[in-house]
């Protein structure tokens, strides 16, 4: 910020002690000391400010990474489940159909012919 030395200090403090007195310089440097510590508090409390925003964008940015990632695993995980039932549902329905077709002439056949003839006395 400002490269001030020693050299440069020294002057400034006979120059303020000239100009102001040596009873008002004591009062004049505390006064200053604090407001130079509410600048600097200040400063700091908007450094961390700034600090947190980046933070925060971090983690959305994050997040959001983390979302569309999950959604693409859930995508591909529909899609397997998706092409697993059809690969054991194609030969299910091909066996059931085969069955209902071998059961069409049982279910078909009149009921007499289920049950045995009754001797005649």
């Amino acid at each position: 910020m400002f490269d001030i030395g020693f050299s440069e200090l020294i002057v400034i403090g006979i120059v303020a002690l000239i100009v102001i007195g040596p009873e008002r310089l004591p009062r004049l440097a505390r006064t200053v000391g604090h407001l130079l510590g509410r600048a600097q508090r200040y400063v700091n409390d908007v450094k961390a400010d700034i600090n947190r925003e980046m933070q925060l964008d971090e983690l959305k940015k994050l997040q959001s990474e983390i979302a569309d990632s999950a959604k693409g695993i859930e995508n591909s995980l529909r899609q397997e489940l998706d092409a697993a039932r059809g690969a054991v549902e194609a030969p299910l329905k091909e066996s059931l159909g085969e069955v209902e077709a071998l059961a069409q002439p049982v279910l078909d056949a009149p009921a007499s012919a289920d049950q045995p003839e009754k001797p005649s006395a």
